[in-house]
């Protein structure tokens, strides 16, 4: 069998069996055929708090993951770099931070909270093009240059923690992953924003794949080589805001995933970014799961699993780097 289509049936299989452990993992556990019948009658009230609780967690874990991994395979395309991520280079950040002020000055406005938080990623990442710039983008001034951005704006989203006047759920929701106590709202806003993003990726599939060539070459094909990474930029931003607007910062997704994928499915983006999507799904949502089970009851955010995990892999790419990519 193609060892791509071994590849996806074997995500989807692991996937699908990490929602089932999901559902069941906690204080309440229902066996399978009574939680279907429960969500069918509406009558089980173990099953309603199940759906009421762990669903929305769940899809948002899910829609977050996908997001925040096909973010960092188009960013990874535009910028020809394999260490670009959203939260390395500083969207996350710059979305968290326009989130906090938006929940801190206007809350009713909860469902544009995608909007403001892709303005602050759009602001991070054009800091990052401009402030990275000198006759060409080099792979690792990118990095450093992000590195420093992402610090900035996590410097001002601590510094809300000093100001009584705000919110601690704000803050945290800011600051760090909070995929916990997750509402249907929530996933209102996730399933909304993010569906159009990865939407939007899947369209730009043949972009991404000429911008591996020379920009010559490129340009030569017929494509408009600022455009295209304009709004293919504008699309990763987007899905990052809205993960991060809703989940938090959870950095390394971006970068370890794409990454992983291009071992098992290659680097042609038509099979490359829904890869990515069911494998950024499953990583967040096993790493959601193994947060709530390791220490129970108490938890680890998924934030703090992903940044053990990401941080040696980024140092492991970094060492790599100068024999494969030229940094």
């Amino acid at each position: 069998m193609n060892r791509k289509i071994v590849s996806f049936l074997s995500v989807i299989s692991m996937l699908i069996m990490v929602m089932i452990i999901a559902v069941n993992t906690g204080s309440i556990k229902v066996p399978l055929l009574e939680l279907f019948q429960g969500l069918m009658d509406g009558t089980h009230h173990e099953v309603e708090i199940i759906k009421d609780l762990r669903f929305p967690r769940i899809i948002v874990a899910l829609f977050a993951g996908a997001a925040l991994a096909v973010s960092g395979a188009l960013l990874q395309a535009v910028m020809k770099n394999p260490l670009a991520d959203a939260g390395v280079i500083g969207i996350s950040s710059g979305s968290a931070f326009f989130s906090i002020l938006l929940v801190t000055i206007a809350p009713q406005l909860f469902f544009w909270m995608p909007l403001f938080s892709f303005i602050g990623g759009a602001l991070a990442c054009f800091l990052v093009y401009t402030l990275s710039w000198k006759s060409g983008l080099n792979p690792l001034r990118l990095i450093l240059v992000g590195i420093a951005i992402n610090a900035t704006f996590t410097g001002l989203n601590d510094s809300f923690n000093f100001r009584g006047s705000y919110s601690v759920t704000s803050i945290s929701q800011g600051t760090t992953s909070s995929i916990s106590m997750k509402t249907w709202s929530d996933v209102e806003v996730l399933v909304t924003y993010g569906s159009i993003g990865l939407i939007l990726s899947f369209c730009l599939v043949s972009w991404c794949n000429l911008l591996s060539l020379q920009d010559k070459t490129v340009k030569n094909l017929g494509l408009h080589v600022t455009r295209a990474r304009v709004i293919i930029s504008a699309v990763a931003v987007l899905l990052a805001a809205v993960a991060t607007s809703i989940a938090g910062i959870i950095a390394f997704v971006g970068l370890l995933i794409p990454h992983i994928a291009r071992q098992f499915v290659g680097s042609d983006y038509r099979v490359l970014i829904p890869f990515s999507a069911l494998s950024g799904a499953l990583l967040i949502l096993t790493a959601d799961t193994l947060g709530r089970t390791i220490v129970a009851p108490n938890e680890i955010p998924a934030s703090i699993i992903m940044a053990v995990i990401g941080g040696p892999f980024l140092i492991y790419l970094l060492r790599k780097s100068d024999r494969i990519y030229g940094i």
